[in-house]
This record gives structure tokens, C-alpha cells and sequence, in this order.
């Protein structure tokens, strides 16, 4: 298994900052509450640095946060353009937000008591069936999202994030060739039926201007490059790969299934993040998987996640995965 970096090439100027790796694949935690993402705004230096580690990293924390909704939207907004993301990738907006006045459409507000996080949801089924990467039925999808808790149950409701490189990088190479030459079809069409149900709008557009109408449906690369590190990572989930398009219904069934207990039953690859009130993730979608952990009864979990959008999926045949490129360093 590969080591995870620890110096200083992959925080930039982030390293000046108090900070530790919570596992050795995915996720960092900078623990002091000086450090706070509303200073960072006046330096694009340390916007690019931070979109850097995240992408690195997977997902990174920040404690007792006090930025504000309009600079969680400058951040995330930032991020994605000073790490390169096209012109025409903007923020999204959820097919079901619902436009708060207070927020904007392009805030999702997750919350326990519905909406986003419960649309679609069966509380009879598994844990292990909430391992999702946001947004995949878009055509144009996340690259990064900012995820600020403001109210927490007494206990639980922890989130769980796994690495997408990781996860490639477990795989045998006759397994990971085969792979390379699929795609998956990803729908959020149970979106379309919550929308019925409570007699709501589809938001269109969505943030960029493939990300219209009311088919939520994309195909994506089963394997895909994230731009940013020039890794291959992993990109099919529980929640929203419904098939692989060029394999036949049962062949795509056992293989997502696997993929799904490779991404779920490997521990080791994961971090789990106990939230305290105003803490801040950040994370990419494009190389991470995530969940919540519904184990706090009829208590209110709720905060509120910006979600920026990156470009289509691609795999470019000559990247390569995070253990060959850290091989090579050694």
C-alpha cells in the first residue's frame, strides 16, 4: 500500500498553518481555531494552495469556522478557478434547492429533517448504501464542495469519506485495464420524484450550461483523471452509478457491487470526521466518496454545503495512478 505524502509540496503555503494527517490516504485536519478560511480570502496564493491539498488529500477540516455564507460561495467559487476549472463551471445549484432568501439557490441545505440529504432515502437498507460522490448524474459535476455544520445532535451523525486513489490503486492491473474502457450511466432521477411529491421546481440551469434540464442522467468514465494531481481515481458510487453502459445488466450489477464493497469494506482507506458545532470540510468529488451516519435519532443535523463545479469527466490514457507517482519519488 502507498504511502501518503507529509511534506511541504503539497500545502504550499498551507504548511505555515498547525496541522495533521488524520489517516494515511485521505484527509487532513488543521486543528487550530486561528485558523480560520475567512483570512484566506484576501490571498490567492492560499486558495490555490488549499484546492491543491484538497485534491491531494481528499478532504481536509478546519475547526470553529466563522465564515460567513457569502465567503463559503467565494471560497468555493476560488477554488475551482484558481486550480483551473472552465470559464463556464460556476456554482451549483441543486435540481431541488429551494431559493432562501438568506442563502441563494446555489446553498444546499443539508439537514435531517428532509430535503436534499433524505430525498431518495430508505432508513431500512444498509449504511454501507450511503457512500455517494456528489452530484455524478450531472453532466458537468463537482470538483469541490465546502460543507459548514451549524447544528449537531448530541451525539453521532459523524461523516465518513474514502479515496477514489486509493481505491484505483487496490485493484490488480489486468482489473484496473479492464476498467479504463467503461463508462457508467449516473441518474438522480428519485430527484424528479421527491420534486413531485412535495410539489417543488427542478432548478434549471444548474451552474453550467450542460447541467440543464430535467434528465439527470450523465455517462461518465468509470476511471477518471483528476486535472489537479494528474491521478486516475476511481469514479462509479452507491448512490447514483446505475450501470456500467457497455457491459450487460448482470455483468454491470456484479461489478458495481464489487466496486461498492471495495470502496465500503476497505477501512483503511477511509476517515471518519466527528463534527463539532461550525466546523468546515472541504472535499473532491471527483477522487473521494463520502456518507453520514444517520445514528442520532430524531435530533437535527443540518448545515450548509456550497458545491462548485469542475469539468466532464475524463481519463487521459497517460496519467497515471498516486502509487506509481509516489514510486517514483522514493
Amino acid at each position: 500500500m502507498v504511502q501518503a505524502p507529509t511534506s511541504p509540496d503539497i500545502f504550499g503555503s498551507l504548511d505555515a498553518f498547525p496541522h495533521y494527517d488524520e489517516t494515511t490516504h485521505i484527509g487532513t485536519r488543521f486543528y487550530s481555531k486561528a485558523t480560520q478560511l475567512s483570512s484566506f480570502l484576501s490571498s490567492d496564493e492560499l486558495i490555490k494552495d488549499l484546492a491543491t491539498l484538497v485534491s491531494h488529500r481528499g478532504v481536509v477540516f478546519f475547526m470553529d469556522q466563522t465564515i460567513t455564507i457569502d465567503q463559503q460561495k467565494e471560497l468555493a467559487r476560488r477554488m475551482g478557478k484558481l486550480s483551473g476549472n472552465p470559464r463556464t463551471s460556476n456554482l451549483h445549484i441543486h435540481p431541488i434547492s429551494e431559493d432562501v432568501p438568506e442563502l441563494g439557490k446555489d446553498v444546499s441545505v443539508i439537514s435531517s429533517k428532509g430535503g436534499i440529504a433524505r430525498a431518495g432515502s430508505d432508513e431500512s437498507t444498509r449504511a454501507s448504501k450511503g457512500w455517494h460522490a456528489d452530484i455524478t448524474f450531472e453532466r458537468i459535476p463537482s470538483d469541490y464542495a465546502l460543507l459548514k455544520m451549524h447544528t449537531l445532535p448530541p451525539v453521532g451523525g459523524d461523516t465518513l469519506w474514502a479515496s477514489g486513489y486509493e481505491a484505483y490503486d487496490r485493484l490488480s492491473p489486468a482489473y484496473k485495464k479492464f476498467l479504463e474502457g467503461l463508462h457508467a450511466l449516473h441518474s438522480g432521477e428519485f430527484f424528479n420524484d421527491y420534486a413531485r411529491q412535495q410539489n417543488l421546481p427542478i432548478q434549471d440551469p444548474r451552474g453550467a450550461p450542460d447541467n440543464t434540464g430535467s434528465n439527470l442522467t450523465a455517462v461518465h468514465p468509470v476511471i477518471r483523471t483528476n486535472p489537479v494531481t494528474g491521478f486516475k481515481t476511481l469514479f462509479v458510487n452507491q448512490t447514483f452509478t446505475k450501470r456500467i453502459v457497455e457491459l450487460t445488466l448482470d455483468e454491470s450489477d456484479d461489478i458495481l457491487a464489487y466496486l461498492s464493497r471495495h470502496i465500503s469494506e476497505n477501512h483503511d482507506l477511509q476517515v471518519r470526521f466527528r463534527w463539532s458545532k461550525n466546523d468546515v470540510a472541504i472535499w473532491d468529488n471527483r477522487s473521494t466518496f463520502h456518507t453520514a451516519t444517520n445514528d442520532y435519532g430524531s435530533s437535527l443535523r443540518q448545515g450548509n454545503r456550497v458545491v462548485s463545479l469542475g469539468e466532464r469527466p475524463f481519463l487521459d490514457p497517460n496519467s497515471k495512478s498516486r502509487k506509481e507517482v509516489f514510486d517514483t519519488l522514493q
